[in-house]
């Protein structure tokens, strides 16, 4: 039985990534920050069977010990900050969970690993924000990151240490540079969830407007669910790569209002949506769009959940979500 652990696994791609490893005969051991975590039940019920494990990114010694308790096969490093948004309110803590946590995991790896470092599989999550102002359309993975936000700044660290510990150990160490990706298990601060969560309460009668910022911004949106699978995939492969991982198609923040309130009836969204500058990034990514053909290729990747599927998917959840909060 092969065992993985898993970093970040109270987030979306955290609690997909354990389905999946779980329903391919995987001893699976999740990583937590302490004893009292909120999020410790929604993880034991979505994932009966899973070993919870103690740790923080900033501490090697607590990785250590997570190493030694799991002995993993692969290890999936998704535990970061990963709101955008609240990287510029804490730039210092951003780097460390989410660029110099990358560096303590590699390094608690390689120490566990001992002379057989390459006996060990590693996954880390990368990120398309790393290419923030874009040199390139559509991005690849031979595009120039040129990062605009905190945590993008956090990701490239991340990202080409990875790469470092491949080429310097010998390291099979491979990263998913993955593109907007959304369930309904999304938290409610990203602006898909904001969106869905808000247009099932305006449905219900229970809130009367969504407040926005940019409704031009444009990304390249898929299911979480679909991206999990390029991330076990990137570890069965012989030879470590970086891959990116993308729908290939780019979406605005309009359109995502469009399908989220056609998904209720609802035709003209312009009276339920206002605009505050709050909201504004102080560094917008206009366009982000992945040419994921490597992955393709390679992995025999593809996407299974188109953007309106998706976005009808969230909506649809909320509004269930919404009817079963209000009758309790």
């Amino acid at each position: 039985m092969p065992r993985a652990l898993i970093t970040g696994i109270t987030g979306q791609d955290g609690l997909y990534l354990g389905e999946l490893l779980l329903s391919k005969g995987y001893e699976v051991f999740g990583l937590i920050r302490g004893q009292n975590n909120p999020k410790r039940e929604l993880v034991e019920t979505t994932l009966p069977g899973i070993t919870l494990l103690t740790g923080d990114l900033t501490d090697l010694s607590s990785l250590m010990r997570a190493l030694q308790a799991s002995q993993p096969d692969e290890i999936y490093n998704l535990g970061a900050i990963s709101f955008v948004a609240y990287s510029w309110e804490n730039a210092s803590l951003t780097t460390d969970v989410t660029g110099k946590g990358v560096l303590n995991m590699l390094e608690a790896a390689r120490m566990y690993a001992g002379d057989d470092v390459s006996g060990i599989r590693f996954y880390q999550a990368s990120s398309s924000e790393m290419f923030g102002k874009v040199q390139q359309v559509p991005q690849s993975e031979e595009t120039l990151l040129w990062p605009r936000s905190p945590y993008g700044v956090a990701k490239v660290f991340g990202h080409y240490m990875t790469i470092n510990y491949r080429e310097s150990y010998g390291m099979h160490a491979s990263s998913g540079i993955l593109f907007n990706h959304e369930s309904p298990r999304r938290g409610p601060e990203f602006v898909t969830r904001k969106v869905s969560q808000a247009v099932a309460r305006i449905s219900l009668g229970l809130q009367d407007e969504i407040v926005m910022g940019n409704l031009d911004a444009k990304r390249d949106w898929g299911f979480a669910g679909d991206y999990v699978e390029a991330m076990w995939r990137m570890l069965q492969q012989p030879t470590a790569d970086d891959y990116v991982i993308s729908t290939g198609e780019t979406h605005s923040i309009r359109e995502l209002l469009d399908h989220a309130f056609a998904a209720v009836g609802i035709e003209d969204w312009s009276g339920y949506v206002r605009q505050d500058p709050a909201f504004m990034r102080p560094a917008e990514v206009d366009l982000l769009i992945g040419d994921a053909s490597k992955a393709r290729d390679v992995l025999g990747w593809t996407p299974t959940v188109s953007f309106p599927e998706l976005v009808k998917m969230m909506v649809e959840s909320d509004v269930h979500e919404q009817k079963a909060s209000a009758t309790r």
